[in-house]
């Protein structure tokens, strides 16, 4: 039976695990890392230092058979490789297949736009000089996550979304945007809403697959979710309950 734990810094693991547990009967150990919210706006060596720690707290309290570091923040900035770990990074070759006006956008917090890593990982994807790759910084859209607006004020929501992209879309004739941090996922109705001419494109399915690869031999017969959080057990459990979701968080 394979256990597999998924973190990142709140919300954001859910865009992950959903299609995990629809790939894979495993049992799943969801830590969100809200203490540490938001890894976007860290420097290189407070993320390090906070992605590293936690990495070996979870292993040592865990002994999980994969990790699953659910933040293309870290997965980019700290390009951390390990063979029991999986990370979540701009799906673009994905992108490259989809755009009419080979300009790609990828929506991602502060520390990943300004990072080496995300321009490393932009190199090695090796794109036809035609294509245009433009960084666009969302943190203020991942605020709209974890905070809960993107559930109770709508509007507010819709105007910061027309505010932060509506110009460089625009301007750049962007048709393609990797939704590079995984609270974006739960903006993509509204996103897509907004930019109807737009394609929106999310990790999730393409991490579910990497994980089913590495552990499709050790398969439950069920799925189980326990959550822990480094924050406020239930200030997180209040946030899930907005998303249907009833389990009991932990402290950790």
């Amino acid at each position: 039976m394979a256990r597999i734990v998924v973190f990142d810094s709140g919300l954001g693991s859910l865009s992950i695990i959903t299609p995990i547990r629809k790939l894979c009967k495993v049992d799943i150990i969801y830590y969100a890392d809200s203490k540490n919210f938001p890894y976007g706006e860290k420097t290189q060596t407070q993320l390090n230092t906070a992605i590293n720690t936690t990495l070996n707290r979870l292993e040592e309290n865990f002994c999980p058979d994969l990790i699953v570091i659910a933040s293309n923040t870290p997965s980019l900035v700290l390009n951390i490789s390990k063979p029991n770990m999986v990370t979540v990074k701009p799906p673009l070759l994905e992108a490259k297949k989809i755009s009419k006006t080979k300009n790609i956008g990828i929506l991602a917090t502060k520390s990943t736009i300004v990072s080496k890593g995300l321009s490393n990982y932009i190199h090695k994807n090796n794109l036809p000089n035609s294509y245009r790759i433009h960084k666009i910084n969302g943190s203020n859209l991942v605020n709209l996550v974890e905070n809960g607006k993107f559930l109770t004020n709508y509007d507010h929501c819709r105007k910061i979304i027309k505010k932060e992209l509506t110009e460089i879309i625009t301007k750049k004739n962007i048709d393609t945007i990797t939704l590079s941090s995984t609270h974006l996922p739960f903006l993509k109705k509204l996103l897509q809403k907004e930019f109807p001419n737009v394609k929106f494109i999310e990790p999730g399915n393409q991490v579910a697959e990497q994980v089913f690869k590495k552990i499709k031999n050790k398969q439950s017969k069920r799925n189980s979710l326990k959550i822990f959080t480094s924050g406020n057990p239930t200030v997180f459990h209040k946030k899930l309950l907005k998303l249907k979701i009833q389990s009991k968080v932990r402290s950790f």
